[in-house]
């Protein structure tokens, strides 16, 4: 039972992530791979604030201004420099790899006897207590998007998604809205590295190499969720991301709960997401008549 009660609590470490990537490619149409170095990056100022004994109530904003940052820049190469969206991603990717190895001094570090921000406030379980507190901090998270995606301001943001030359036309400034998402996307996917630096206990240099093909992944799985329902509802389009991230890590321990080799994990999760994803579209059937 704990081995499935800390995937949850794992997915709902991943939750922002997954945020962040439905905002970028599904909000704004941008493939987004800076989330990789912005994953590692949180991780990394969570690693050196704790060790550096900085209060959580600085650590936290810096954090998520540390991942802006790094969304701003790589919007400053796509508008100002017109770098192609997806490489403007990989070349801030690319550097910010270098900027988490300086910033961290090694490859790794050990976190596991520093306070933080799952330090028991109850007297229960372990895993229980990161499961409260996740699932509160996942909650305002939500609702905060939700609120602002509702705003006069969200809807500017989301039709810039939908028709960006319509958009300038009525005079925003679209590129300006690409900098406020990049930079919101950027904050919340560093968030969610440091969450999950604190509880695997230890941030490595690597823990950010392919993150966005997991949140690629649950935003696929709640895009399906969410053609199964029909609604257009933004709040619960955004509580399907959420259960698409949790699904997945699901998936994932239940995968290695069975006895399944490692080495084969990553293809049987991209079968269960494409299961996922044609399901109900009805084009697997078709496909398999054309097939015999």
């Amino acid at each position: 039972m704990d081995f499935y009660l800390a995937a949850i609590v794992q997915g709902l470490c991943l939750v922002p992530m997954g945020l962040g990537i439905y905002i970028t490619m599904k909000i704004f149409n941008f493939p987004d791979i800076t989330t990789d170095g912005s994953y590692t990056l949180g991780a990394v100022i969570c690693a050196v604030g704790l060790t550096h004994h900085v209060p959580l109530s600085i650590l936290i904003p810096l954090i998520f201004f540390g991942g802006a940052i790094a969304g701003t820049l790589t919007a400053w190469v796509h508008t100002r420099l017109k770098i192609n969206a997806l490489l403007s991603g990989i070349l801030v990717m690319t550097g910010l790899y270098s900027i988490n190895l300086t910033l961290l001094g090694r490859s790794n570090i050990p976190l596991l006897a520093y306070t933080n921000l799952f330090t028991p406030i109850f007297d229960i379980n372990p895993l229980l207590n990161q499961l409260v507190i996740t699932a509160s901090m996942v909650l305002l998270l939500i609702c905060g998007l939700s609120y602002l995606l509702r705003t006069d301001f969200g809807i500017a943001m989301r039709a810039t998604g939908n028709n960006e030359v319509m958009v300038r036309s009525l005079g925003v400034n679209t590129a300006t809205m690409k900098w406020i998402g990049l930079a919101l996307t950027n904050a919340m996917v560093a968030f969610s590295g440091s969450l999950m630096a604190q509880f695997q206990g230890f941030t490595d240099i690597n823990m950010g190499i392919g993150i966005v093909i997991s949140g690629l992944g649950s935003v696929m799985i709640a895009e399906a969720i969410i053609r199964w329902f029909a609604t257009e509802k933004i709040g619960i389009h955004l509580l399907f991301v959420a259960m698409g991230v949790i699904i997945f890590q699901l998936v994932l321990a239940f995968t290695l709960s069975i006895g399944i080799d490692a080495t084969l994990l990553k293809l049987l999760t991209s079968c269960f997401v494409l299961l996922i994803v044609a399901l109900p579209t009805g084009n697997w059937f078709s496909s398999l008549k054309r097939f015999y």
